[in-house]
């Protein structure tokens, strides 16, 4: 957007304008007036300049041409966001994706409204912080055995977008595998449906949108070997004026809550896992078919055929909101660490000024207490002297206390809301993952309970995991013995200890709840049960801390009888031979 061109011009008609007005006689005055403003005119096309925004025609639901032939998606409305805020002028052209990336190498457009970042492409391209978090899937045809990393695609046909992140990540690990390469994700969730070619890489979202918007039942994800990628608008790399007004934007978008309402507006309809009852609709057909042909043997086979259907269809829609809630998350995660970034500024401020307006009240004490001893009380911010002098001091110090705690409660949500490694590798100090989760649920564990109770064991050994996993489980378990409690007065325990039978760490939470009847406890874990339905309960969260105890080897036990609570132990056992590390907590009610 190179306009010093026309600014020189434009400010070149006007000075010859005002200059030759003065000797302009009276018949010519219109004919320089009209001069003058279409000198004004290019001055004001400057002042706002129209930028061209490039993006993929085919990528819902973040972008792609709706059916009357405009922009639309996510990224489009975000894109029109932004614009909003920032005053800007903005032109929206979607068209294949490798042309609308080289076009921005060539300057032909100022912006992508959404691409993945990666190193190599840094090298090209500046980008803006992320609008959100993309994930990349393995799909294949069903009865495709599960993928875990990317070796296992060797020698295998698979479908890429031409020039997407996906192609950039096979080039650089030199993967030997045949690349088939398409314009769009809708053409290679195509080819791959009829048939065609074993396994197709595409993102997350848009295979699942894609597949039920071309009702291709036949394909499912197989695999997630892929880290999460930052999706944020990218500049050719230097043109830093344009990504600082895109990023400032952005921000304000995020902070006012838009952005959150534009995600909730594209992605929402893909958590209703009702479009997978063609499947169903499929097994119960092929039953039928089976019924005229073998009717001596219906009702076994029917039975049998429909446990399976039952089974596989469970665990695909399982699949399935684990890949959309991983996605809500992540996004969720980089607006919980924007709110902790503005909270630690403010707090940073307080924790520098307070103690300096304590030294200065000190200083100023045996002043004033003079003054008090020669004249009698007086007022101080309307209360009298004789009380405040012992006062203040203590309310100085509760205010650095609680700034203190602030400071602490934002650094645990940052460490909490973090991107997951999904590292299994860390040294792992269960009480130090305890004192984190307590403090981020302080408030709901307060309004809860009047008594609850930490048994920490002291000296307890490290073990080898990934501690904010571990750290979501207690949180949620935490939260599940709060919402079990009828009365303040009942009780929630907590404790850590070392059992040197089994090798392991046990951690127990005990409430004094509700309980939960015998024939509900054997399904506690199993993915969508729930007992809390019309609350909003999903049945996704002991389901989702069910796996990641299995994944540290550990096992997760409930004991519990209707109206005398509940009894939860996770069991992890040391997988690494690490020195014992002296617990900072302490029992505490």
């Amino acid at each position: 957007m190179n306009h010093s061109s026309y600014f020189v011009q434009a400010w070149h008609k006007v000075s010859l304008f005002m200059s030759s007005l003065k000797r302009a006689r009276p018949a010519h005055f219109y004919t320089r007036l009209l001069l003058s403003l279409n000198a004004l005119t290019s001055l004001s096309a400057l002042a706002h300049p129209t930028i061209i925004v490039g993006g993929d025609h085919n990528y819902p639901p973040y972008e792609f041409i709706n059916a009357q032939g405009e922009p639309d998606g996510y990224n489009v409305d975000l894109t029109r966001a932004v614009a909003e805020v920032m005053g800007m002028h903005v032109t929206i052209q979607l068209e294949s994706w490798d042309a609308a990336r080289a076009k921005l190498l060539h300057n032909e457009i100022d912006v992508l409204q959404g691409m993945s970042y990666s190193r190599d492409r840094a090298l090209d391209f500046d980008f803006s912080p992320a609008h959100a978090i993309i994930h990349q899937s393995i799909f294949a045809r069903k009865g495709t055995e599960s993928v875990e990393n990317l070796s296992e695609l060797t020698g295998k046909d698979v479908i890429v977008q031409s020039d997407g992140i996906m192609h950039d990540l096979i080039r650089q690990q030199n993967l030997h595998a045949n690349l088939i390469l398409v314009d769009t994700h809708a053409n290679a969730l195509r080819l791959l449906a009829s048939g065609k070619h074993d396994f197709a890489l595409v993102a997350n979202l848009p295979g699942l949108y894609l597949g039920k918007e071309l009702d291709l039942t036949n394909i499912i994800p197989v695999g997630k070997p892929f880290g999460a990628q930052r999706y944020g608008f990218a500049v050719k790399k230097g043109n830093d004026a344009l990504l600082a007004q895109f990023s400032e934007g952005l921000a304000i978008v995020i902070n006012t809550g838009r952005q959150q309402a534009i995600y909730d507006k594209w992605f929402s309809q893909l958590e209703d896992p009702r479009h997978l009852s063609k499947d169903t609709l499929f097994a119960f057909l092929a039953a039928a078919v089976l019924l005229l042909a073998v009717l001596g043997m219906i009702v076994v086979w029917n039975r049998t055929l429909q446990q399976q259907v039952a089974a596989r269809t469970q665990e695909i829609e399982a699949q399935q909101q684990q890949l959309i809630q991983a996605d809500k998350l992540s996004s969720l995660g980089i607006l919980v660490s924007g709110v902790a970034h503005e909270i630690n500024n403010p707090t940073s401020l307080l924790m520098l000024n307070l103690p300096l307006f304590k030294d200065i009240y000190g200083d100023i004490s045996p002043i004033l207490e003079q003054h008090y001893q020669t004249h009698g009380d007086f007022r101080m911010g309307g209360l009298s002297y004789s009380r405040m002098r012992e006062d203040a001091p203590l309310l100085i110090d509760d205010m650095l206390a609680g700034t203190q705690r602030i400071r602490r409660i934002v650094e645990d949500l940052r460490d909490f809301a973090r991107k997951d490694s999904s590292a299994m590798d860390e040294e792992v100090d269960i009480n130090e993952v305890v004192q984190a989760a307590i403090r981020i649920l302080d408030n709901t564990i307060k309004k809860s309970t009047q008594h609850f109770i930490v048994d920490d064991g002291q000296s307890l050994p490290l073990i080898q995991g990934n501690a904010q996993r571990i750290e979501q489980v207690i949180i949620n378990l935490l939260l599940n013995a709060c919402q079990a409690l009828t009365s303040t007065e009942q009780c929630v325990w907590l404790s850590t200890q070392f059992s040197f039978e089994q090798q392991a760490i046990l951690v127990q939470i005990r409430d004094e709840g509700v309980g939960i009847d015998k024939e509900n406890l054997t399904r506690l874990t199993d993915p969508f049960f729930t007992t809390k339905r019309e609350s909003g309960g999903t049945g996704l969260g002991l389901s989702v801390s069910m796996n990641i105890i299995e994944q540290h080897q550990g096992t997760l036990t409930f004991h519990s009888h209707p109206g005398e609570g509940t009894t939860a132990t996770i069991r992890l056992p040391l997988n690494l031979a690490v020195p014992p590390a002296v617990s900072a907590l302490g029992s505490h009610t």
